[in-house]
């Protein structure tokens, strides 16, 4: 490796274009976004992303570890310990960043087996949210995640890291929801709806069939547009005193269930 010289200054024009890159204006400009960890920019190799600048702390990342991430020579950036603390989002990123190229995420681009299992998050806010339902889709096995008007980008820097790279390695699509459902209808897809009225609980539902789960945010639920056209909605029983519970924690609780009755048998 042959890294090029030190940047000790915050004001470098590298390290300011990978500054602006904390915006979701800039990074839908660019179509670039930041990648902070050996272990997620990995996977980003291995889910076939291309990476840009890789800027890492000559203190803190050894330089024979850039070996095994394959960025060429000229990508490799070294930074001080101040300007990589100025870089850094979050901590414990083992001291480097990596810029790279955003993918589309298009409905038709989703390939489906026999029977999938789908996941529909309709207006989500929270990165961390999306996130976490992201790990628990690659844990299930889930065919798809179809984010649909979504209110954070996919690759909003805290989205990356609360999903721990799985937003590269989950099939994910992004559309509206009007597209969503006639994209699931197209393809034989039932849909059932979290909803709090006229609701079956979740685990009377028969999801060893071809199934999109749909969840809707903490604050309003889902829109009148889902629940007009689902299958069923679905309800989990709450048997305390609130009636409702984080998004990401009741997604794992239907989609186990649905994993549960299909054998535990992940998608091909």
């Amino acid at each position: 490796m042959k890294p090029g010289t030190v940047i000790t200054s915050t004001q470098n024009p590298k390290v300011k274009s990978l500054l602006a890159l904390e915006k979701p204006r800039e990074r839908r400009r660019q179509q670039l976004f930041i990648i902070e960890g050996k272990k997620e920019i990995g996977m980003a190799l291995g889910a076939g992303y291309t990476i840009g600048n890789l800027f890492y702390c000559v203190d803190l990342f050894p330089e024979h570890d850039l070996a095994t991430l394959g960025i060429h020579d000229k990508f490799l950036v070294p930074v001080t310990q101040e300007v990589f603390d100025k870089i850094a989002v979050r901590e414990g990123t083992g001291g480097v960043i990596a810029v790279a190229e955003m993918k589309t995420h298009r409905l038709d681009d989703l390939a489906l087996r026999k029977n999938p299992l789908v996941l529909v998050l309709e207006s989500v806010e929270k990165p961390g949210n999306l996130g976490a339902i992201l790990r628990t889709a690659d844990a299930a096995g889930i065919d798809a995640v179809i984010v649909c008007d979504p209110q954070t980008d996919l690759y909003n820097p805290n989205v990356v890291r609360s999903s721990l790279g799985c937003v590269f390695t989950q099939p994910v699509a992004t559309a509206t929801s009007e597209e969503t459902i006639a994209w699931l209808r197209k393809h034989n897809v039932r849909i059932y709806c979290t909803y709090l009225e006229a609701s079956k609980p979740y685990h009377e539902i028969d999801y060893r069939t071809s199934s999109a789960i749909v969840m809707g945010t903490e604050a309003t639920g889902l829109s009148d547009i889902w629940v007009k056209n689902a299958d069923a909605n679905i309800i989990i029983p709450m048997q305390g005193k609130i009636d409702s519970m984080n998004v990401s924690t009741a997604t794992a609780v239907v989609v186990f269930e649905a994993c549960r009755q299909r054998g535990f048998k992940p998608a091909n």
